[in-house]
């Protein structure tokens, strides 16, 4: 169900790579998929996955955004010039990847507070458990929240994204 809450998350400001100030209305109104990404993660292998949801749904409305994060265990350590080179070499990454960000914590990035307001399936909200979280903000307003563990071509994520799209 949309609330106000949906608009006020489209209008939160932050950086892309290049470190000019985007929103989620940035990227037009189809759903778009959050995740925290870092390169040195044993879960760094869902890049792959990630992009084939963008080129498999893109066309659809789907925008998938990468937000390195270096919270956990050091794991996002490069520069953004290296993190964007990784991505792009290593995992053939075409959908955008934004600045460097923090996601708990005091000094967490605007976005990353209202969305940690949403719930997972297990009904659990809160911090951002490790990488590789994923946050679906559909058209309509919902938040679905997708622990690291859940892989982005999982049934349930797949189901969720597909629910979003134009027919």
């Amino acid at each position: 169900m949309a609330d106000s809450s949906s608009v006020e998350i489209r209008s939160i400001p932050f950086h892309d790579a290049e470190g000019a100030e985007k929103t989620l209305a940035d990227f037009g109104d189809g759903p778009v998929l959050i995740v925290n990404v870092a390169s040195k993660c044993g879960l760094t292998p869902q890049y792959e996955q990630l992009e084939q949801l963008q080129r498999e749904y893109g066309d659809r409305g789907l925008r998938v955004l990468g937000f390195p994060c270096n919270q956990f265990m050091g794991q996002e350590p490069g520069s953004m010039e290296e993190i964007l080179d990784y991505c792009a070499v290593t995992w053939g990454v075409s959908f955008p990847i934004m600045d460097k960000i923090r996601v708990n914590g005091s000094h967490a990035a605007p976005l990353y507070k209202a969305l940690k307001k949403a719930r997972n399936h297990e009904g659990a909200k809160g911090p951002v458990m490790w990488n590789f979280e994923k946050f679906l903000l559909t058209p309509s307003g919902e938040v679905h929240r997708f622990r690291p563990q859940t892989k982005p071509d999982a049934p349930e994520v797949i189901a969720a994204i597909e629910a979003s799209l134009p027919a």
